[in-house]
């Protein structure tokens, strides 16, 4: 569990209540942050006794969508402290982040052994475990946030995000709707009891290593898609970003899509580098943003496109990310074979 903390979260109040939607000066009106607000309240410990309808997570479908090409996160009140009084708080937060995360990962092993039968109900538990933990994660973090898009994030669809951080994982795992299986490298089975839960929520492995395999696991993620009416999420970098700059896509979201006929929606995350940066256990409070996009229909798209489709996906990430964390010029479009 602790290398999972700390491979791929500050400020002085130990438990600050930073989380806000969006402010007008970025272009969010008055409807859209009802909606956001909505969301974020939805996203409570009380989904856990609810086992009605797997549209549980509702978001105002009223809200208008935003087009900010040239978006850039708030900077405001962001210092870049590296002494040791930050350092320390750094520390309590983690291992106030591990011992929790310990706590809810145990409660619902315990919750997914009995509902070994029902595997659509792990698959639930198992979101709803991801929204419980990974809010309070970012609780105990502490870090400002920014929502945008809210509006989208209980589609059903193909959810790709960039990936530059740790925290990364615990966003995605709040914010994902229910009814969401993830896909990730099969050695996530040794982490401590989060490993093991991860399969037993029905989540995917894919054996990176193993182009074969890893075309077969996609193809298992698909068909488990459109039977069980999920959703997906994956990161479509397949790896994490060393400095925050987005990397090329694998084309695995692509055939994804192809083969479920799902939407993909992209979320993009700014911020989340400054925060907890790579191969640190120092954990900073930099304002973060979320921003889900509109979702991209892929009724109409054709295998025989599909590098196109990868490089319009990642060209749209470029736009609405800030200068630091857009690809170089050199590695601008993922060019290869892999498919995650």
């Amino acid at each position: 569990m602790l290398e999972l903390m700390n491979k791929p979260f500050l400020t002085l109040a130990l438990f600050p209540h930073h989380f806000r939607t969006p402010q007008k000066s970025l272009g969010t009106s008055a409807m859209e942050s009802s909606g956001a607000s909505s969301f974020l309240r939805n996203r409570k410990l009380e989904s856990l006794l609810n086992a009605g309808s797997i549209e549980t997570f509702g978001v105002s479908s009223k809200a208008s969508a935003k087009e900010e090409v040239g978006y850039r996160p708030r900077t405001d009140g962001y210092v870049d402290d590296d002494g040791w009084l930050s350092e320390l708080i750094s520390w309590i937060r983690i291992a106030m982040c591990f011992l929790s995360m310990m706590v809810t990962t145990f409660v619902w092993a315990l919750i997914m052994v009995v509902l070994i039968p029902w595997p659509y109900e792990r698959t639930r538990q198992g979101n709803i475990y991801g929204h419980v933990t990974g809010r309070l994660l970012m609780w105990i973090l502490g870090n400002p946030i920014e929502f945008e898009g809210l509006e989208y994030a209980d589609e059903k669809a193909i959810y790709i995000c960039n990936h530059a951080s740790p925290i990364d994982i615990f966003l995605i795992m709040w914010l994902t709707p229910t009814g969401t299986i993830g896909i990730a490298k099969k050695e996530i089975i040794w982490y401590p009891l989060f490993g093991q839960l991860y399969v037993l929520a029905n989540h995917l492995r894919i054996d990176r290593s193993n182009p074969t395999a890893a075309i077969e696991s996609m193809k298992e993620a698909a068909h488990a898609v459109v039977k069980n009416n999920l959703s997906l999420i994956i990161f479509p970098e397949g790896t994490r970003s060393k400095n925050g700059r987005l990397l090329p896509f694998k084309k695995g979201f692509v055939h994804l899509a192809l083969q479920a006929r799902r939407s993909i929606v992209p979320i993009v995350l700014t911020g989340t580098h400054l925060a907890w940066r790579k191969g640190g256990l120092h954990v900073r409070p930099a304002p973060l943003t979320v921003k889900f996009l509109p979702p991209i229909k892929t009724d109409e798209w054709t295998a025989d496109h599909i590098d196109e489709y990868v490089e319009m996906v990642h060209d749209m990430y470029a736009k609405h990310l800030p200068g630091s964390q857009r690809p170089r010029a050199s590695n601008t479009v993922a060019r290869n074979n892999s498919v995650s």
